[in-house]
């Protein structure tokens, strides 16, 4: 199954942040993907590999 995601998509992790949510909007992408917790605006990065081993499903983009 591909998971096409893009920059400002909201997604959706397997594992919640700290905060409760587990959504996020993708924010960077390259080698290394950088996405912003919903909730409450922390920014993680981690290496691609990482990001679509952790992604649950992908929610649809914010470039309305």
């Amino acid at each position: 199954m591909e998971k096409n995601y893009k920059l400002n998509s909201h997604v959706v992790m397997k594992k919640p942040h700290a905060c409760g949510t587990n959504e996020w909007v993708v924010t960077r992408m390259g080698v290394d993907i950088k996405i912003k917790c919903v909730s409450c605006g922390r920014e993680i990065m981690m290496d691609r590999i990482e990001f679509e081993k952790k992604l649950k499903k992908v929610l649809g983009d914010n470039n309305e």
